[in-house]
């Protein structure tokens, strides 16, 4: 809004007004928008945690969980408005409107905010221990995350919207063939030349996986005092710089990485989860004076994942995300291995003391700001390891 607004008066006053010509630097209105979510967030916090106490949003601790965590029992949870807040009001200041892959990131990412709420708020206002089935979660996950897909696996490497739906349209006619430009490739980080064309199906399953997949790992990881939100804003800030580099015709012809016009804005986008998630980060720190809640674990989850997919760094989030991955199978594992056990055995046995994985170091005698930290680190060390693969190739 503020980028269109200093050209509406550059056009009317250039040489008085001149200075606010640094608004069409992308770099300055990322720092811009990152101040901005965390003002928004530290000013609002307070309000917001009164709030979601008055609401009687407690968070019901379980009962054959950790001990320790018995003590948090009524901690207000689905603080993930806090964040959501921060990211909506900074990245509408401070995007260029007329960027539709934004758009397509905010649709995501509130829209699984919204499945959040619904699931947060009949757990913690209506008492229903269940929540939202399963099966219905995964429904509006799945449906749009393929929406996303679907538009994203014709927009990748066109410019316009009318260029997509003409796109689009003649896929249909077409009986659905199944080629895509080479940028939208599965790029293998860290060799030059080797990608794998994944076609129109291909793409839109590898989109909806990574949506839901990150989605739903996040949602995994949100279980201690500040474990989620801090590898989200290592993460989201990581793939910022991609997004930058990308949208640069200039430094991905240099690194050798596909040019998508206009993924630069994502940086804005980043900068304001960024921003938000260390606001946040200053009320949930231990002990937590209030928690994320599904409604911002499944959000930028859901915003993590279509942003790789639109930077075509599939495989670099799941490294640089590994705390997620690994959080995610801890569980997914376990579930598996009990099932499998108590069907063959007639007990069910566990891998792990108790998944996710953070728990299991927990019941291993791992304090938990011990857990936390180290799981920081070893975010960062991640990070890291993606970043490199900018230049290692």
């Amino acid at each position: 809004m503020l980028l269109s607004l200093s050209q509406w008066l550059l056009s009317l006053y250039p040489e008085e007004l001149g200075f606010l010509r640094v608004f069409q630097y992308l770099t300055f209105r990322a720092v811009l928008a990152a101040m901005t979510s965390l003002l928004i967030g530290l000013a609002f916090g307070p309000f917001v945690i009164r709030w979601l106490a008055a609401m009687k949003v407690g968070q019901p601790i379980r009962e054959y969980g950790i001990q320790a965590h018995l003590g948090k029992s009524g901690t207000p949870t689905m603080g993930g408005v806090l964040v959501l807040i921060g990211i909506a009001v900074s990245t509408v200041l401070w995007f260029d409107w007329t960027n539709r892959f934004v758009w397509v990131v905010m649709l995501v990412t509130f829209g699984y905010g919204a499945v959040g709420w619904v699931d947060d708020y009949r757990k913690v206002v209506r008492k229903d221990p269940e929540g939202m089935p399963s099966r219905e979660k995964f429904f509006w996950q799945s449906l749009i995350g393929l929406i996303a897909a679907l538009y994203l696996a014709f927009s990748v490497s066109e410019t316009s919207n009318l260029r997509v739906l003409e796109l689009f349209i003649r896929w249909v006619t077409s009986g659905f063939s199944n080629d895509l430009p080479p940028k939208a490739d599965l790029i293998v980080p860290f060799f030059k030349t080797i990608s794998y064309p994944l076609g129109v199906f291909g793409f839109i399953a590898l989109t909806w996986f990574v949506i839901v997949g990150t989605s739903n790992a996040v949602n995994f990881t949100d279980g201690l005092d500040g474990l989620a939100i801090m590898p989200v804003v290592l993460v989201g800030s990581a793939l910022g710089i991609f997004a930058y580099v990308t949208g640069s015709a200039v430094f991905s012809r240099y690194l050798l990485l596909p040019h998508i016009p206009g993924a630069g804005e994502l940086l804005i986008f980043c900068a304001a989860m960024a921003g938000a998630g260390l606001s946040f980060l200053w009320f949930n720190a231990n002990p937590a004076q209030v928690f994320m809640g599904d409604v911002g674990a499944l959000a930028l989850g859901g915003g993590l994942g279509t942003i790789a997919v639109i930077t075509r760094q599939e495989i670099v989030l799941g490294i640089m995300g590994g705390i997620f991955v690994v959080e995610a199978l801890s569980v997914i594992v376990q579930v598996l291995w009990f099932k499998y056990t108590k069907r063959r055995y007639g007990e069910g046995r566990r891998i792990f003391l108790m998944a996710p994985l953070h728990h299991h170091f927990e019941k291993k005698g791992w304090p938990e700001t011990q857990v936390v930290v180290r799981f920081w680190i070893i975010t960062m060390l991640l990070c890291l390891v993606g970043l490199a693969s900018l230049k290692l190739r």
